[in-house]
């Protein structure tokens, strides 16, 4: 502060003509002695209120100051060392508007302007550093993080805040640990124990040096020397606790954030030609000087420096238990705390604050209207010996300046900007450990350098610490019941669902055209599928029909050989050629089935498949009505009916009834024709491609129609079953339509459930069978008697009953 005091006297450009003195108070860290200095300044009184009042340090120099000592009232103080410190003060001074600016005071309940208007700290709040931790938790992936803090606002503040700013971002604290300062001996061996157990790899503390020194002590009794700590700005930069060779063990590594540091130009050589010959009246420098070189400085002054200074005979008095000193001891080479200008921290702090208050009082005596109303001076001005401080207090709020260092300096209330280090903890091969910056916190900005950092296991690896490792790829978070967020279970996504980020809370289900891979990781394109000419199913069912249609020929080419037999003749051989052509379409329709269905394939099966079987059926069913008809015309009176049943007839009621048929098919295939189409619906990287109808209405009527005739043919059959012949074909077609209808009503709930390309081979086979049933039923017993029973096949045999 004196440094920075005689720095700003020296200036041309700040307070030019007005020179700064100062009053250095000793509190010790005692509240009252606080409270007392402190209405002991704000009044006026330099002189103790009774021999227990903290010692006043003043300047000596008193044509310097500017001012007489022990009268004037101090409009501003420097000081608040704590925030408690600092909140007794601001209570006390913000009656009188006297402000106070504190170094290292970082409540944040400092920064109420309706409780403290008067604060002002050059050192941030608790909750930026709070905040700048949560931000590395964050940036290493570090979810499960243990803390232990000071069991005061300090510690309980700190870990609100870190939680606020983690929360959503998938970080919890799997415990939290208080420590006492009345109890830390067994506070702190509990919280080593719970460190000890927890699988959290990473610990906060929020608490005083001292008590995380206990803290280490005990973690190193029980060999936990592979946790890595994240420090608060108290403990960040302990001397203490880096050249401890037991903590140090368990310390190794830990990043922390500090209280930012600069240097200070001149700072240095000022420190170094410190002198007590120099300075007779500084009570610091003579207490220093006598532990560092073992002997007396030679007399101090015993008065209270707030008069005139003593008569010579009256000033000194020799100090018999140390030796004097010779007058040649000096700073220059010594190397200890004192002279360590490296790491300027809470110095800085000082530094800033002086500079705050001396750019205020500038402001304050700075008169914009003097050149202008010479004569009115006294109502804009203010005199350097009556300095108001609400006024100062005023220019104070408003203070905008650059530091000799270059840094811009403002109070946003009472704060000014958050600055910070970030530090780390690294080993030496000396033994201790040394401090080495890694980086820098700027408000909400991070500026960090990973490559910098030695992490506790020794290496440049980052530590790992989370409840539950991050879900991979193709798997999605579920929580446990009961268990924090962090604690999770991967569940692999479903078929058709993907995740393609690590720790995916969700799975995505893939487009109606895509599917997923077996890894869950990435939709790709379905696979179409049909029933192709290829695979083991539709050659089977290819051979199959293929068959049937060699066999239909077989069995066309033996009723062509013995056309002329009464067997080929008997129920007009005309129906029987017609009725083994339609068998033979109804085998090839089956092979339209089966391929890539295209637009006029598809077109052109539900045709195929349509008009064979109706042709079929026709002539089934004409032939049913040719044989009642035959019987009932034996009845007397009843020879003209057959006249309606001639071959002209017949072949004319086949070619009605087909063209019913066809009729039905070409204005459905007009209308709503079915198109390819890929079944998207069913699950499955395999898609099947098939015929898709887009009129359920005409394909229902062409499936109706031909149920219509297999019943009235059937019902027909059924009637002329028991009619007198030896070869009676309506006893085979009855059969062979029960076997046709049985086939096709087994077919619809067959259809429905078959999944993909499996419904067209279900309908292959209901064609096939049918039309094997037909085909066997009906001309199996004729090809054998005309082939193996060549005896039966004559009008004798035929007409015996």
């Amino acid at each position: 502060m004196v440094f920075a005091l005689e720095e700003i006297n020296h200036s041309t450009t700040l307070l030019p003509g007005v020179k700064l003195g100062y009053h250095i108070r000793d509190s010790c860290a005692l509240h009252p002695w606080v409270m007392q200095a402190a209405l002991s300044l704000v009044g006026g009184d330099g002189s103790s209120c009774n021999s227990a009042a903290p010692p006043d340090y003043t300047a000596a120099y008193a044509e310097r100051i500017g001012e007489r000592k022990g009268d004037q009232p101090v409009p501003l103080i420097i000081g608040g060392s704590s925030s408690r410190a600092a909140k007794i003060l601001c209570r006390i001074l913000g009656p009188l508007s006297v402000p106070l600016i504190s170094y290292t005071a970082s409540c944040p309940c400092l920064s109420d302007r309706r409780q403290f208007p008067n604060f002002f700290r050059t050192m941030p709040s608790d909750i930026y550093q709070a905040r700048a931790i949560a931000q590395l938790a964050v940036h290493f992936n570090w979810t499960w993080i243990g803390a232990v803090v000071a069991n005061n606002d300090y510690g309980h503040v700190a870990v609100k805040v870190f939680q606020e700013e983690t929360q959503g971002k998938g970080v919890c604290l799997a415990f939290v640990k208080t420590l006492q300062r009345q109890n830390i001996v067994s506070d702190a061996r509990q919280a080593a124990l719970t460190i000890q157990a927890s699988t959290a790899r990473v610990i906060l503390i929020f608490s005083w040096y001292t008590d995380v020194r206990e803290l280490f002590l005990q973690l190193a009794k029980i060999n936990v020397t592979d946790r890595q700590f994240l420090a608060s700005e108290a403990w960040s930069t302990s001397g203490n606790l880096l050249q401890n060779p037991v903590t140090s063990k368990v310390a190794s590594g830990v990043l922390g954030v500090a209280i930012r540091s600069s240097p200070i130009p001149g700072f240095e050589n000022y420190l170094r030609s410190l002198s007590p010959s120099r300075r007779p009246d500084d009570k610091y420098l003579k207490e220093f000087w006598e532990k560092e070189f073992g002997c007396s400085p030679g007399a101090i002054p015993l008065s209270s420096y707030t008069s005139s200074p003593p008569a010579p005979a009256n000033r000194l008095i020799q100090k018999s238990s140390l030796p004097p000193c010779r007058g040649s001891e000096s700073l220059e080479g010594v190397q200890n705390h004192f002279t360590d200008t490296s790491q300027l921290r809470v110095t800085y702090n000082v530094y800033l604050a002086v500079y705050a208050a001396a750019n205020a009082l500038h402001s304050l005596l700075s008169c914009p209207n003097k050149d202008r109303h010479p004569g009115n001076n006294s109502s804009t001005c203010s005199s350097p010996k009556h300095i108001k401080p609400i006024e100062l207090l005023q220019h104070l709020n408003n203070v905008n300046f650059t530091t000799p260092q270059g840094e811009l300096l403002y109070f946003q209330g009472g704060d000014t900007p958050a600055k910070y280090d970030l530090v780390n903890w690294q080993n030496t091969p000396e033994g201790p450990l040394k401090l080495v910056l890694i980086g820098r916190v700027d408000g909400f900005d991070l500026h960090l350098n990973e490559s910098a950092i030695q992490w506790s296991t020794g290496s440049n690896q980052v530590p790992v610490s989370v409840c539950s490792e991050s879900c991979p790829p193709g798997t999605r978070k579920a929580n446990r019941k009961g268990e924090p967020l962090c604690c999770f279970d991967c569940i692999p996504c479903a078929e058709g669902e993907i995740s393609n980020k690590t720790g995916s809370l969700h799975c995505v289900r893939c487009p109606s055209a895509f599917w997923s891979n077996l890894k869950r990781t990435a939709c790709i394109p379905r696979q179409l599928d049909f029933l192709s000419f290829n695979e083991t199913l539709g050659i089977t069912l290819t051979t199959v029909a293929a068959c049937g249609a060699t066999v239909t020929t077989a069995v066309f080419v033996v009723f062509i050989c013995y056309r002329q037999t009464p067997m080929v003749r008997a129920n007009n051989s005309e129906l029987s050629f017609l009725l083994l052509l339609s068998l033979k379409l109804c085998f090839l329709c089956s092979l339209v089935f089966i391929g890539r269905p295209s637009i006029w394939s598809c077109r052109f099966q539900q045709a195929a498949f349509g008009i064979s079987f109706v042709l079929c059926v026709s002539c089934l069913k004409v032939k049913t009505i040719v044989v009642l008809a035959a019987f009932r015309s034996a009845r007397p009176g009843a020879g003209a009916l057959m006249k309606w049943f001639g071959p002209g007839q017949q072949r004319g009621s086949v070619c009605l009834f087909t063209s019913i048929q066809v009729i039905i098919c070409i204005i459905w295939l007009s209308l709503s024709p079915p198109v390819p189409q890929a079944d998207l619906d069913i699950p499955g990287l395999q898609v099947t491609l098939k015929c898709a109808m887009a009129s359920v209405v005409g394909f229902s009527l062409v499936l109706g129609y031909i149920g219509l005739l297999a019943c009235t043919s059937l019902l027909l059959a059924f009637l002329a079953r028991k009619l007198p012949d030896n070869f009676n074909e309506a006893k085979l077609i009855t059969f062979s339509m029960l076997i046709f209808c049985a086939v096709w009503i087994a077919f619809v709930p067959a259809y429905v459930s078959s999944p993909g390309k499996y419904a067209v081979a279900v309908e292959i086979f209901a064609i096939l069978a049918s039309s094997y049933g037909l085909l066997f039923c009906i001309f199996a017993p004729k090809c054998f008697i005309i082939l193996l029973r060549p005896e039966k096949n004559t009008k004798k045999h035929l007409m015996g009953r």
